[in-house]
């Protein structure tokens, strides 16, 4: 059976360092990441991750904008998108709802202990 892919996407590398390592331990996955929404569109289109952990707020093109046009191009079709933020603006979780969102969890209010457990219950 494949490895399930895991893309983190988010400009903080600490943050991204911190899952990765966390996820390692967890189970033999496929871990991919991108600091911003472009590079992260390309890897979907070529990888096509099981999941992506998005961030919204990130430079050159936001995740919110990064869902969009991997909806569009009907690259979601079979990969959960779990936005990791610090937003807690209603419209902007309503906006990630409407992308397709499986998730939506505020960085303040979790740790990543209980990220890396939303991911792998999202992946069951």
């Amino acid at each position: 059976m494949d490895k399930k892919k895991i893309l983190i996407v988010d400009d903080e590398v600490a943050l991204r360092r911190a899952l990765i390592d966390s996820l390692k331990t967890e189970g033999d996955f496929e871990l991919l990441e991108a600091g911003d929404g472009e590079v992260a569109l390309d890897i979907i289109r070529k990888e096509h991750p099981n999941l992506v952990l998005l961030d919204i707020a990130m430079p050159k093109m936001d995740g919110m904008e990064m869902a969009r046009r991997a909806q569009a191009e009907n690259l979601l079709e079979k990969t959960k998108i779990i936005f990791l933020t610090n937003s807690t603006d209603i419209t902007q979780i309503a906006t990630a709802v409407e992308v397709g969102s499986s998730d939506y969890l505020i960085k303040a209010d979790w740790d990543i202990k209980d990220i890396v457990g939303r991911v792998l219950e999202k992946l069951k």
